[in-house]
């Protein structure tokens, strides 16, 4: 399956969520906003809300500073 991921084409594994893709990027799901079709997810849903073929994501990671 093939999703536009923060802008660049990425393949992935068919029937995957969004919390099995953040795992597999080895990010926290508690420090980042996720994206699909230019709707937020909220976090809750990661492990319910499947990726289909197509769609795009965009992944935002919370940054601290001062």
């Amino acid at each position: 399956m093939i999703v536009r991921l923060n802008g660049k084409e990425a393949e992935l594994t068919a029937s995957i969520t969004i919390l099995e893709l953040l795992e597999s990027k080895n990010l926290a799901p508690e420090t980042v906003v996720v994206e699909v079709n230019m709707e937020i997810i909220p976090a809750e849903s990661y492990g319910s809300t499947k990726i289909n073929d197509g769609d795009h994501l965009e992944i935002l990671r919370f940054v601290g500073g001062g």
